[in-house]
């Protein structure tokens, strides 16, 4: 759906020079204690760690599920395999769900993860240690203080891994793991071709109506750990009500990630709602599932009707 929303605001969402650091005499000088300053593109960069400086493009509102931005019309499946980026908050099951949607789809498809932590490759490690995946088909990324640069305004410390990943094993599939971060931060669509953002219960039942893009834009919600809604007093119908509300009608799912029936609820929704899949280079159909195949372009024109 070609939306007024994402017309009106494809500077704020689509900086099609974020895929490159914006380096200064300030951050490359280590002596040097500055760590925000106006370049001479006039917008406010800053630095956490001296070497990769960046802005941040302002979102003024968390928009809305039916004027989100849609899939690039221009994606060459042969550089990088259809890319899924989940997203959300610290804590709230991202590399859980991660894992088990690899357990459920890796004997059948192709694929490989990346991971991102702000100093540490923990999520990566933790996808290893499990056996989500063989081991070099897992990239950890470390992206510094602003995680959520990585996944919108400078993706390119993950497209790199991602395109490495795609060549090397021929994937059906990518999975693109954002770091924590808070309720503002969201996939930009050239990277992820599919969003699925993901918050629990523990935070209260107020978090799907405090929105932000993620709750809002993402192609599918999960509202992960509804076994501990009674324990933290959230209110399951509360959060149904209000979710529902935030995305327009737009899906979500209740999860509990130790529990495979819930990832099958997650990963058929997911491909319900894509009604494709077809990664050009290898063709997939995914009938094991009942699913009929779709090529990439009755897959964009789904999302645009």
């Amino acid at each position: 759906m070609a939306s007024e929303d994402h017309n009106h605001s494809h500077e704020q969402y689509h900086d099609h020079n974020h895929h490159h650091h914006h380096h200064t005499h300030e951050a490359q000088d280590a002596s040097s204690k500055t760590t925000s300053w106006v370049d001479a593109d006039g917008r406010i960069y800053h630095s956490h760690d001296g070497l990769a400086p960046h802005s941040h493009e302002p979102i003024y509102s968390p928009g809305f599920f039916s004027r989100r931005a849609p899939p690039l019309t221009n994606r060459d499946f042969n550089e990088r395999a259809f890319t899924v980026g989940i997203g959300g908050p610290v804590g709230t099951g991202k590399t859980a769900l991660m894992l088990q949607l690899c357990k459920f789809l890796r004997d059948k498809y192709s694929l490989a993860a990346v991971t991102n932590d702000i100093f540490t490759k923990e999520d990566g490690e933790f996808l290893i240690k499990h056996g989500a995946l063989p081991e070099e088909r897992i990239r950890a990324v470390e992206t510094g203080g602003c995680p959520h640069a990585a996944i919108r305004e400078d993706i390119s410390i993950n497209l790199g891994p991602l395109e490495e990943l795609s060549n090397l094993y021929k994937t059906d599939l990518l999975l693109c793991e954002s770091g924590g971060d808070n309720l503002a931060a969201n996939f930009s669509r050239e990277l992820a071709d599919y969003i699925i953002y993901i918050i629990d219960v523990s935070g209260g039942d107020k978090i799907p109506r405090k929105g932000g893009p993620g709750i809002t834009q993402a192609d599918l919600l999960v509202i992960n750990k509804t076994d501990i809604a009674p324990a933290v007093g959230a209110d399951l119908a509360v959060m149904e009500r209000d979710a529902l509300r935030m995305r327009d009608g737009g899906p979500f799912v209740f999860a509990q990630m130790d529990q495979i029936t819930a990832i099958g609820t997650i990963f058929q929704t997911f491909f319900f709602l894509l009604k494709p899949i077809s990664c050009q280079q290898h063709n997939s159909s995914f009938t094991d599932l009942g699913i009929t195949q779709h090529t990439f372009k009755e897959l964009r024109k789904w999302f645009h009707n």
